[in-house]
C-alpha cells in the first residue's frame, strides 16, 4: 500500500449523471450512477488526462422505512467494489444505503493499468460522491444527518483522509470504518477536533498492510474508537470471501454503524470478540 500525500481541497463541481438499474440480491435495490467532476482531472499511465469520472454503484434497502443512513465505501488498489459484494450487501440488508465508487486511476480498468499515485485524490472523491448523492436522484432515500465513510487497504487510507484530514473535514461524516488501512504518509491528520467515531479492523497475519500501521493511527484517534483484531486474518479475504472472519466483520461493522449512525445501544459492538477469531479493543 502506498501512503500518498493527501492534500486536495474539496470543490463544488458540475455533474453529469447516467443511472441504470441492474440485478441485485434479494431485498436490495441497485443503481449505477456516473458522476463526473469537471473541476479535477484523472491522470493515467498512458499520459491521458480526463475529468474525474466516478461510476458509483449504490445499494439501497427495498424494505424498511427511510430515509436511511449512508455509507460510502472505498475499494483497494487494483480492485473493484464487486470484490466486497457480500459485505456491502450485508450493510444494505441492515438498513443502510451503500455507495461504492470506482476510483478512475486505481481501478483494474484504468487506461495503462492502475496507479497508486492517484490515492492523493481519493478523499476528495469520497466527499464529491457524498455531495452529489445528496443532490441526486436517490436523495430521498438518504438521511443527510447520518453518514459514514469506509474503505479497505488503499480505500482505508482514503477514508481516513476523508474523515480526519483538517483540510477535508466534513461535518456530515459521523463515523469511519477502516479495514486494513493506514495513515497517509507525511500527513498529519487531526483526530483531536474531528468528532468522528472510529472502528478499525486489522488481520494479525496481514503481510500487505502491517498491523503496526493500524495500531499507530488507532493510538492517535480520540474516543469513541474500537479496534477489531482478526486473529490470523490476511489482507483482503476477511472482508471478501473468508466466511470465518467475514461473519464477524459483518456483525461488528453493522453494530458499529447502528450505534453511531442510529444511536442504538453499544452492547452488540462490545460483544464482537470471538475466541480464536477476533478480539475487540474498545474505548467508547
Amino acid at each position: 500500500m502506498t501512503r500518498g500525500r493527501i492534500a486536495l481541497a474539496l470543490a463544488s463541481a458540475p455533474l453529469l449523471i447516467a443511472a441504470s438499474t441492474a440485478a441485485a440480491a434479494p431485498g436490495i435495490g441497485l443503481r449505477s450512477i456516473r458522476l463526473v467532476d469537471h473541476t479535477r482531472v484523472a491522470r493515467f499511465r498512458t499520459g491521458a488526462v480526463e475529468p474525474r469520472t466516478l461510476t458509483t454503484v449504490v445499494r439501497y434497502p427495498l424494505t424498511g422505512r427511510g430515509p436511511f443512513p449512508l455509507v460510502v465505501f472505498a475499494h483497494g488498489f487494483a480492485l473493484s467494489p464487486q470484490v466486497y459484494g457480500p459485505l456491502l450487501d450485508a450493510w444494505t440488508r441492515a438498513g443502510f444505503v451503500v455507495a461504492a465508487p470506482v476510483f478512475p486511476v486505481e481501478s483494474p480498468g484504468a487506461p495503462g493499468g492502475p496507479s497508486e499515485s492517484d490515492l492523493v485524490n481519493e478523499p476528495a472523491d469520497i466527499h464529491f460522491v457524498i455531495t452529489r448523492l445528496l443532490a441526486g436522484p436517490l436523495r430521498k432515500l438518504i438521511d443527510p444527518r447520518r453518514i459514514a465513510v469506509a474503505g479497505q487497504s488503499d480505500g482505508g487510507v482514503a477514508a481516513l483522509g476523508a474523515a480526519f484530514d483538517p483540510r477535508l473535514r466534513d461535518p456530515r461524516v459521523d463515523a469511519a470504518l477502516i479495514l486494513s488501512g493506514a495513515q497517509p504518509a507525511g500527513e498529519r491528520l487531526d483526530y483531536a477536533h474531528a468528532h468522528v467515531a472510529l472502528l478499525a479492523m486489522q488481520g494479525s497475519a496481514d503481510t500487505i498492510n502491517a498491523p503496526a500501521n493500524t495500531r499507530a493511527f488507532f493510538a492517535l484517534a480520540r474516543r469513541p474508537k474500537f479496534l477489531l483484531w482478526l486473529l490470523g486474518g490476511e489482507h483482503l479475504r476477511p472482508y471478501s470471501t473468508d466466511r470465518r472472519y467475514l461473519t464477524v466483520v459483518e456483525r461488528a461493522s453493522i453494530a458499529f454503524l447502528d450505534c453511531y449512525l442510529r444511536r442504538d445501544r453499544l452492547g452488540p459492538l462490545l460483544a464482537a470478540t470471538v475466541p480464536g477469531v477476533a478480539r475487540l479493543t474498545a474505548a467508547p
